[in-house]
């Protein structure tokens, strides 16, 4: 994502930023991409306590606390914009999700994948996606979860899509659940 960003000639980057009262931090940050996943290879009767609880702390925990370190920057560049609404050109927080993280999808699925500590661990960070949504409404930080897409799409094009939905979004899908494409998700 980083490399398709530098591409499309886009500043103030930080992949691994280590010092936010630094000179580029002024303005505020405009858009945190949540992208941490493990994905043990678990099924419900294999899945181990220490499996749950790495899953959770990777793929939940992280990214809650990941937005309270970096939501004085989102507010201070919601509000260096001055004007109303919501979008990732003024401040947005997105967490990667997956279709797995589906109640509706999973159990359709017709090769169900050993993704039992994974698919619990990304709907706990979908309703993390809905209360920060709530929570940041106020400072008019949009926030959503998107799925970025599996095979037998690559990489490039997940990124792509994703990319341009971002692009793309308003307050309307404030609180959302999309994918790559821009499809509203089923919970």
């Amino acid at each position: 994502m980083v490399k398709q960003l530098l591409e499309a000639r886009c500043s103030n980057i930080f992949a691994a930023y280590r010092d936010p009262d630094g000179p580029n931090s002024e303005n505020g940050l405009n858009l945190l991409v949540n992208n941490a996943a493990v994905l043990p290879q678990k099924t419900m009767m294999t899945a181990t306590v220490e499996d749950m609880q790495n899953t959770f702390n990777t793929n939940v925990i992280g990214p809650l606390f990941v937005i309270r370190e970096y939501l004085p920057y989102l507010r201070r560049a919601a509000k260096a914009k001055g004007r109303p609404g919501m979008s990732c050109d003024k401040a947005a927080v997105i967490n990667i999700s997956t279709d797995s993280a589906s109640m509706s999808i999973m159990p359709v699925m017709k090769e169900p994948f050993p993704l039992f500590p994974y698919s619990i661990s990304k709907t706990g960070l979908n309703m993390l996606t809905i209360y920060t949504a709530r929570d940041l409404q106020a400072d008019e930080i949009l926030c959503i979860s998107i799925h970025p897409g599996w095979a037998p799409i690559d990489a490039r094009e997940s990124v792509e899509g994703m990319l341009c939905v971002i692009g793309s979004l308003t307050e309307k899908q404030h609180g959302g659940f999309l994918d790559y494409t821009g499809k509203t998700m089923p919970w």
